[in-house]
């Protein structure tokens, strides 16, 4: 909803919170025509879409059951590039390949090498935070970054019922072979605050074949006690000025984490709350696109 409530706060590096205020856009936002790509790099397939931009470019990654058509609407109003993660869209899905975090933030890495792109500002969501694992290792090469209902890389994250049910062996199995329109739109309703569109939960059903099925039970299973908190252990390294927005009402990542993140990353950072909204925020708010593309156009 238009009228829902956002706290907007900003967090300087080592502490200290001051209100802020995030620069509006016109409500009438330039939309860009979205290109979608297919190639390959060292051998795998990659895909991606791209709108056009101007300097450092967006480097959007999308989370779980998603995959890069989920961020058009940001490459309409701010441009960049939108990456398939490993198993999901256009990209590898070859049984052979490490479903993990280290696997994708290893692919990022290579994708940005074979593109010849330098720096990006990375825009992550769900388990898109792999990026951040690429971001410690290579913090000279981000501009700035901007958290959308990230996966939490910190010890203590309880996982929602679905990702209980992928992390099973056979039942993950059982859950997939059921799969239908019908039971995503029952398993992914409360995840919003707002029902999902039609639309969206059609886009997600297509793209869930076989290949992103055993990519996404393998994702999830190669978390292991202490993966997410090492993964996260060098944040502080990250000095780039960092986004944070977050509904309130997400059920799979909980809005606790903004603060942790707010805290552990090195640079000086703002958190959107937004109380109305749940895991796909844009999708419950207006606010989140003009937020986003702010943050990007001035970082």
């Amino acid at each position: 909803s238009s009228r829902s409530r956002s706290a907007i706060r900003r967090t300087r590096a080592g502490g200290g919170l001051l209100l802020v205020s995030v620069t509006p856009l016109s409500s009438r936002l330039a939309m860009s025509e979205v290109e979608r790509h297919t190639g390959e790099v060292e051998g795998l397939p990659v895909g991606w879409r791209s709108a056009p931009f101007e300097g450092t470019p967006a480097l959007y990654l999308h989370g779980v059951p998603n995959s890069s058509l989920m961020w058009t609407p940001f490459l309409e109003v701010a441009g960049g590039l939108a990456l398939d993660l490993p198993g999901f869209g256009a990209s590898v899905k070859a049984g052979t390949f490490p479903y993990s975090i280290a696997g994708f933030d290893g692919f990022i890495e290579r994708f940005l090498d074979w593109r010849g792109i330098d720096s990006v500002k990375l825009v992550m969501h769900d388990f898109g935070a792999a990026g951040l694992a690429f971001a410690q290792r290579a913090p000279d090469r981000i501009e700035s970054i901007v958290l959308i209902d990230a996966l939490p890389l910190f010890e203590g994250h309880e996982w929602h019922r679905l990702a209980r049910i992928w992390r099973t062996p056979v039942l993950g199995e059982l859950w997939m072979g059921c799969l239908s329109q019908r039971l995503l739109r029952r398993t992914l309703q409360g995840w919003n605050a707002t029902p999902l569109p039609e639309r969206n939960l059609r886009q997600t059903y297509v793209e869930l074949d076989f290949g992103t099925q055993r990519a996404v039970l393998r994702l999830l299973r190669s978390v292991r006690p202490g993966t997410l908190a090492a993964a996260g252990a060098c944040l502080s390294e990250i000095e780039a000025p960092a986004l944070i927005v977050w509904g309130e009402r997400d059920p799979v990542n909980p809005a606790g984490a903004a603060e942790r993140y707010a805290s552990a990353l090195g640079g000086e950072s703002e958190t959107m709350l937004l109380e109305d909204a749940g895991h796909w925020p844009w999708l419950d708010s207006r606010k989140v696109l003009p937020a986003v593309a702010g943050f990007l156009a001035r970082s």
